[in-house]
């Protein structure tokens, strides 16, 4: 099983992750946490690793409604958005919201998981779009 949605830019590293921002705003996502997994563990570890930041997105209104249907679903949230140095390109990555259907196995959760899947489709959309006009 698929757990993400992933597109590949051909741009550096601070512009997806800037451009990424932009279009997760465009479709009512703000970042709640940004977490610099490349410093993270240099800092910590003393580890050298390719630019890996991790975006904790969230919709309000989607977030209400999952937490509305199980208060545990908490623990799913917020999305997560990876956007990492993948070869000579930057792929962006996001959680694929069905997993949330998948693993709490409620229905109920579906409309939201369907919801949040057409927002952050069209947020990576837009990132290729954008990525076109370079």
């Amino acid at each position: 099983m698929r757990y993400d949605r992933t597109v590949h830019l051909d741009t550096d590293f601070t512009t997806a992750v800037a451009r990424t921002r932009d279009a997760l705003a465009a479709q009512g996502f703000g970042i709640l946490t940004e977490i610099d997994v490349t410093a993270t563990l240099k800092a910590k570890l003393d580890h050298d690793m390719e630019d890996y930041v991790i975006l904790g997105a969230c919709n309000p209104p989607l977030a209400h409604r999952a937490l509305d249907t199980d208060r545990s679903i908490g623990l799913l949230l917020p999305c997560n958005v990876v956007v990492r140095r993948d070869g000579d390109r930057i792929a962006v990555q996001a959680l694929d919201p069905g997993t949330m259907v998948t693993l709490t196995g409620l229905d109920a959760l579906r409309p939201v998981a369907e919801e949040a899947t057409e927002r952050l489709d069209a947020a990576l959309a837009a990132l290729t779009a954008a990525g076109r006009k370079d």
